[in-house]
């Protein structure tokens, strides 16, 4: 497996690709901007992209993913709680467009739930609930990796904020006790903004869990 790391948009989201050669089938986590970007990265490793995979609502998280399908196909992944976000004016895709949704329409393709399994090439994708940050986010774990792309519930030294609509600090770390951590210390922790972290390490510093 490679996971490709770009940060795209106004608010510095990680964005990451996954591949496992010799497949020519890839996925794309969170492209929350620059899609032409990601689009060129597909394009010059020649892969073709099978599906976009959101981790929750926010806009900074998927502002770009109707524009990537329109350039690169694929389907596009959402918990059904969080579809309405996508309409949310303080959340979702109208705060940044000033109230005005894309002409695209940002339809969700497949709805994610609990112990979802994706495949890419011989790999599986565990789709893990890891509700707080709002209510219908999720983790993406490959077990086989021993890795975990978190979104906004888990950060290097932190944790996403639960003010938004639909959030809960109790769910939240609710989620990363009973969810994240039993991974183990070993588990490789992509969040959704910010450095790369393990489960180790965020168990035994990160205050919120202290």
């Amino acid at each position: 497996m490679i996971v490709e790391h770009l940060v795209v948009g106004m608010l510095q989201t990680n964005c990451y690709i996954l591949r496992e050669p010799p497949s020519v089938e890839a996925i794309v986590i969170d492209p929350g901007g620059d899609a032409k970007r990601i689009y060129s990265l597909l394009t010059a490793h020649g892969l073709k992209l099978k599906g976009i995979l959101l981790t929750h609502g926010h806009f900074d998280h998927l502002l770009d993913a109707w524009n990537l399908k329109k350039l690169a196909g694929g389907e596009i992944y959402l918990h059904s709680l969080d579809e309405p976000l996508l309409y949310n004016k303080m959340v979702g895709i109208g705060a940044f467009l000033m109230g005005k949704m894309p002409s695209l329409n940002p339809s969700i393709d497949k709805y994610l739930k609990d112990r979802d399994i994706i495949s890419l090439g011989g790999t599986e994708i565990h789709v893990i609930e890891t509700p707080g940050h709002t209510p219908g986010h999720v983790s993406f774990y490959i077990p086989s990796q021993k890795i975990i792309f978190v979104g906004d519930t888990l950060f290097d030294g932190s944790i996403g904020r639960t003010d938004f609509p639909g959030g809960s600090y109790e769910q939240l770390i609710s989620s990363v006790r009973t969810k994240i951590f039993p991974l183990g210390d070993d588990t490789t922790v992509y969040p959704g903004h910010g450095p790369v972290t393990t489960v180790g390490k965020e168990r035994r510093t990160n205050p919120f869990f202290l």
